[in-house]
Order: structure tokens, then C-alpha cells, then sequence
């Protein structure tokens, strides 16, 4: 598997679809993917997946640089519903389809978004691989030199792979993913339960070797015990280790929801980072721009309508290497 920050040939994201897990937010659900689509159209091809149904609507307001696909979905986490590439050992592209059950099961129905792996893949007309094992994208990261990094939270629960122990899981991703070593960090964010703590909300490899980690600097939090347990974790392994201090806490139609700027995306030539509106935002975004010395750093301030829907930039786009 290929590390996000090599090249893409384009990135795809899926549309809000899910009525009511937007109810009356979706309009702001919908132009924020829009505006997602349109930043990073500034930086590579765009192709937005939509319900047949939804696809004027997403054309209108992703703009023409932007493909939109009528393929039936679910929901626009495609982080976690859509296909995991590697390259095969004869250096070919392949589109891994690991089996996606709603999180869990927490979120009915999923059977279009358990088959838009494939659907997709048959459209763009690469290979596809099955694989009989639980896994979204969002609980793994990647350097590219055989470190892969995720969450006990997420994928030790029982609601995922109850048959397989960790060494089984972890055998099982080094057999796949083409990795080594496998981080386990003990926790995700702690209102994440509808992903059970997805690791791209906390860990992230920016370079080969080089990890960056979703700090909190409020002692009053739960995640600021939670993550400094994740730092104490993966000081035993051979990475370099920067961190991002502040997380935002912020309140959106009515509910408190967390927007980690560890839920970043990286484009070609680019880091798309989720902002808030938070007083931190530009001090994190300049501090991201140290650690990542060779992109632009773009925020976009659409954390709080993501954050309400479950998720963030990264959880809604996937990237298709080149």
C-alpha cells in the first residue's frame, strides 16, 4: 500500500446521501462537499459519486472541474466504503475490497455502500481483490517503509473481526498491505463512537518514517490522558514524532463535536485541513506547515457541518495513486 502522500492520479468523494443523519443540516452537508471537491480540483482531477438522483445537484455545486458518477451509495464516508489500492508484486494497481458492515452495524442500511468498492473499481477499470476481513480505511495510515498504524479501539472491537485475534489482524494486514510493523496506539477520540475511534483522527505518517499526533493540551478532556497514552505507545518504535497540541471543541446544531486537525488530506502539491473557526486554527495550520515543508497548507472551514455528520475531510475522500 501506498502511503497517501504519493502521487494520485485524481481523488474520489461520495455525496451526503443519508437523510437522517443530516436531517436539517443537509443542504450545509451538500455545499460543504462541494466546496471539499473544488479545493482540491485546484490540485488534481476530482470525480464526487452521487445517486443517480443527487447528481445534478452535486455537478451544480462542485463546479465543471469536477466528474461527477451516478453510483447507488448510502452515505459519503468513501474513507471507509471504498476500495483500499496496492500494487500487486508485479508493481500493478489493484483495488483491495475489504468488507464494510456499517461500522459495526451501527448505521442500516450499508449494502450499497458494501459494494461501492467494487461498483467503483469496475467503473474506473482496474482489478479488484476480495478480502474476508472488516476494514475502513480511516483505521489505517500508512509511511510507505513498512509502518502501518491504527487503533486497539477500533480494530480489536468486537463488532469487527469477534473470529481473529490481533496477531490474526495483524498478520492479515501485513499480508495485504505489504507492511511490517503494525502500531498499535490504544485509543481514538473519544466522542468518536460511531467509528470506535478511527485512527486518522489521531495518527497520521507525513513522510516515510515521520508521524504526526493529535494532542490535547485541556487536562479537564478526556482525550488528554487518552492520546498521551497513544504518544507513550509509538515512542517505543522508529518513527520521528511531531504534534498537533490543541484539538477544537465545538458546539454544532446542538451537539458537541470534535474537529481534530489530524483529519487532514493530503492532494498533490497540497493538505487540505479541516478548520472550525476555532482561535488555534491559523497557529495549527502554520504548525502543520513546518512538519510538512514540501505542500501548501489549505484550510477549509467546514469541521463543524462534517464533524455533526460523524466524520471530516479525510473521512469522506480516498485517494487513487498514480
Amino acid at each position: 500500500m501506498l502511503p497517501e502522500f504519493a502521487p494520485h492520479e485524481r481523488t474520489v468523494i461520495c455525496w451526503p446521501s443519508r437523510n437522517d443523519l443530516y436531517g436539517s443540516y443537509l443542504a450545509e452537508a451538500e455545499i460543504a462537499h462541494g466546496a471539499l471537491a473544488c479545493t482540491i480540483s485546484a490540485f488534481e482531477p476530482v470525480t464526487m459519486i452521487a445517486n443517480v438522483e443527487n447528481v445534478e445537484r452535486a455537478q451544480e455545486l462542485c463546479g465543471d472541474n469536477v466528474e461527477v458518477v451516478g453510483l447507488p451509495i448510502d452515505d459519503s464516508w468513501f474513507r471507509d466504503s471504498g476500495p483500499i489500492y496496492v500494487n500487486d508484486d508485479a508493481g500493478k494497481r489493484v483495488a483491495g475490497n475489504w468488507v464494510f458492515n456499517g461500522w459495526g452495524n451501527k448505521f442500516n442500511p450499508h449494502d450499497k455502500d458494501a459494494a461501492i468498492a467494487t461498483k467503483w473499481a469496475q467503473f474506473a477499470g482496474h482489478p479488484v481483490r476480495d478480502i474476508d476481513m472488516v476494514l475502513e480505511g480511516g483505521s489505517i495510515n500508512v509511511d510507505g517503509t513498512g509502518f502501518l498504524v491504527t487503533t486497539e479501539q477500533c480494530l480489536l472491537h468486537e463488532n469487527r473481526n469477534p473470529h481473529l485475534s490481533r496477531d490474526q489482524i495483524a498478520q492479515r494486514l501485513r499480508g495485504e498491505l505489504g507492511v511490517r510493523d503494525v502500531i498499535w496506539l490504544p485509543h481514538g477520540l473519544s466522542l468518536d463512537g460511531d467509528t470506535d475511534g478511527h485512527v486518522d483522527n489521531v495518527a497520521a505518517f507525513v513522510a516515510p518514517r515521520t508521524v504526526v499526533l493529535q494532542r490535547c493540551d485541556d487536562e479537564s478532556e478526556d482525550d488528554y490522558l487518552r492520546l498521551a497514552e497513544n504518544r507513550a505507545v509509538i515512542d517505543s518504535f522508529d518513527v520521528d514524532i511531531c504534534e498537533v497540541p490543541i484539538l477544537p471543541f465545538v458546539e454544532f446544531g446542538g451537539k458537541r463535536v470534535q474537529v481534530p486537525y489530524l483529519n487532514f488530506y493530503f492532494v498533490n502539491g497540497g493538505v487540505i485541513v479541516p478548520t472550525c473557526g476555532h482561535e488555534a486554527d491559523t497557529d495549527m495550520l502554520a504548525l502543520l506547515g513546518e512538519f510538512i515543508t514540501d505542500r501548501e497548507i489549505v484550510g477549509l472551514d467546514i469541521g463543524g457541518i462534517l464533524g455533526y455528520g460523524g466524520g471530516g475531510i479525510h473521512c469522506i475522500t480516498q485517494q487513487i495513486p498514480a
